[in-house]
């Protein structure tokens, strides 16, 4: 579950530099989210490799 409030934390992160770049069109805002979204796509690939395993043991 450590893995989950992981991804948790990092979305909720993310919220005030999409409201920026979104709202306020605040290009260094756009490049915070993308880099976010890149270490979650990182983050659900470890997530989704882990459980795999975990499938594929029991």
């Amino acid at each position: 579950m450590n893995k989950f409030a992981q991804l948790r934390d990092l979305v909720m992160s993310l919220e005030s530099d999409f409201e920026k770049f979104y709202d306020k069109n605040n290009n260094a805002a756009g490049t915070r989210v993308r880099k976010g979204m890149q270490d979650l796509k990182n983050l659900a690939q470890e997530i989704r490799v882990e459980v795999q395993n975990m499938k594929n043991k029991g």
